[in-house]
């Protein structure tokens, strides 16, 4: 693995590592694509949503498309959801098992 595959794994993993940015992802899964869908769904406020769909678009995770008025957002490669439900597998692992350990 190259320096500069590093850097840009690096780069994407940090744009989904914001409890906000996991939630605005979910939403778009289960079809929430407007911020003015997306917003209320997760309780943010617009500059705040704003301000995490920036950097998820700005990484290449997300895709604008404008409709009209509206901006959609679209996940660019669907693979991200493989990757936020094996972080999750993984997190479910370790709290298990830490778990475990402390009732030794």
């Amino acid at each position: 693995m190259t320096a500069i595959s590093s850097k840009l794994r690096a780069r994407m993993l940090d744009a989904l590592a914001h409890p906000n940015r996991i939630r605005i992802l979910e939403a778009i899964r289960l079809g929430h694509t407007c911020s003015c869908e997306i917003g209320p769904e997760l309780n943010l406020e617009q500059s705040n949503l704003s301000r995490h769909i920036r950097i998820l678009v700005d990484r290449g995770i997300l895709i604008p498309e404008r409709d009209g008025v509206r901006i959609n957002y679209k996940v660019a490669d669907e693979e991200i959801y493989q990757l936020l439900d094996l972080s999750g597998e993984l997190v479910r692992r370790t709290t298990e098992r830490s778990i475990r350990e402390v009732e030794l």
